[in-house]
């Protein structure tokens, strides 16, 4: 582990780095900074598993930067199933090491969405975080479910035309013992998480917001301030499900009768720069929408 000097690290939200500096990470990229955060909570007896992402890449390739954790790479579709067994052996041995996903929206929310599925029904002992970047990224910026309403993905070039697939609400289904929702904006809400999600068995599932540079169309000197609006205007609600019980974390909580404009949100993105009037009236609605489900919820 690289170590840092004492007059930084007190004054750092990170005070350990899990990943070598000089990883293959785009310029803005929050990934390498959201593992950073996720793995300072969970320590040192940490098994990750990373289906085929940006984070393979990161990590893995020949430019990557290994993490000073335990990893398995794993094919698309196979993460849950493989974390499942490593979870199930390192209870048998007797440890105390706990098993982590970390995946991207098209390993989670596409390719890998059935073997997710059954991992929570089975309520299997680990944690699952899901990355999203809203499309798959590394591959070529093609259209995800998890791609919004009206975005610009290479396979997508006029806009998609379906609404992104709401997969936080679909895994509270599941009735596992933990769902929550996170943004790198927030990292002491998403720390927060983490550490709850590390004292609970069972499955555990964290959705964590994760905008994207060259995917998204934005300068990456703005990486924090779009993941800031995306909560501030209510597309991205922070929440957390404990043992079925629906809250409101950190802003999100005062967001319930006031938001800003989706447009403050959309006109920082390239790929949503073509979207006329209408187009947002609908996004717009469809925010507003969620939100008196959520009031429901918060009832």
């Amino acid at each position: 582990m690289t170590e840092i000097p004492e007059n930084i690290r007190s004054k750092r939200i990170v005070r350990e780095q899990y990943f070598f500096r000089g990883n293959a990470a785009c310029p803005g990229c929050p990934i390498p900074k959201e593992l950073d955060l996720m793995l300072e909570i969970m320590g040192k007896k940490t098994v990750l598993v990373v289906p085929a992402s940006c984070s393979t890449v990161i990590m893995g390739d020949i430019h990557g930067s290994p993490s000073t954790v335990p990893v398995i790479h794993s094919a698309f579709a196979a993460a849950p199933a493989i974390a499942s067994g490593v979870s199930r052996q390192i209870k048998l041995k007797g440890e105390d090491a706990k098993v982590v996903v970390w995946a991207g929206d098209g390993a989670t929310g596409d390719i890998g969405f059935a073997g997710l599925s059954g991992a929570a029904e089975r309520n299997e002992d680990m944690i699952y975080i899901c990355y999203d970047n809203e499309a798959f990224m590394n591959t070529g910026i093609q259209r995800s479910s998890l791609t919004p309403y009206g975005a610009w993905t290479t396979t997508t070039p006029a806009g998609k035309r379906e609404f992104k697939k709401p997969l936080p609400f679909i895994m509270m289904q599941h009735k596992i013992p933990y769902v929550a929702t996170a943004s790198i904006a927030y990292p002491f809400d998403y720390q927060g998480k983490v550490r709850k999600a590390k004292e609970i068995q069972g499955f555990r599932y964290l959705h964590l917001l994760s905008p994207c540079p060259p995917g998204w169309r934005f300068d990456s000197s703005l990486t924090i301030e779009i993941a800031r609006l995306a909560v501030e205007t209510g597309i991205w609600p922070l929440f957390e499900v404990l043992n079925g019980k629906f809250s409101l974390t950190g802003i999100s909580k005062t967001l319930l009768e006031k938001r800003k404009p989706i447009e403050e949100y959309l006109k920082l993105q390239g790929r949503f720069s073509k979207l006329d009037k209408k187009e947002i009236e609908i996004m717009q609605e469809a925010v507003d929408s969620m939100w008196e489900d959520i009031r429901k919820m918060t009832n």
